[in-house]
């Protein structure tokens, strides 16, 4: 096994606005699909699929509750997590942990989207 992870789901009420503010923190479009057998819609996140990478998603749909509290997910911060960090506030999320060294394994920074789930980011720098 490659990875312990091979997709994540993070759940919305409000699919445009969420929409439009992982668009602006990861300077990215997301790829919608809408699964209509299933009652709710998808906008990928960036993923290298083709090398075996970590993909996920945002998901509108039944049974799908935004929260702060259960798993966190960590997002690529990229090169320096400064830089979609500081898009956080102006997107409409709030930043509730802000760059945090964690030693020999970079950075790190939580957020709340404008949907209340408790997100992170990671970076080397």
């Amino acid at each position: 096994m490659k990875h312990a992870i091979n997709w994540f789901e993070i759940p919305v009420k409000n699919f445009e606005t969420s929409k439009a503010f992982y668009e602006a923190i990861l300077d990215s479009q997301l790829q919608v699909v809408e699964m209509k057998e299933m009652g709710s819609v998808m906008g990928f996140l960036p993923a290298d699929m083709e090398n075996q990478g970590v993909g996920g998603s945002i998901i509108q749909g039944p049974g799908y509750e935004p929260s702060d509290k259960g798993a966190l997910v960590y997002l690529n911060g990229g090169d320096d997590l400064s830089i979609p960090l500081a898009r956080i506030e102006s997107a409409g999320g709030k930043v509730i942990l802000p760059k945090t060294s964690i030693g020999e394994n970079g950075f790190m920074a939580q957020f709340l989207d404008p949907e209340g789930n408790k997100v992170a980011f990671h970076s080397m720098n």
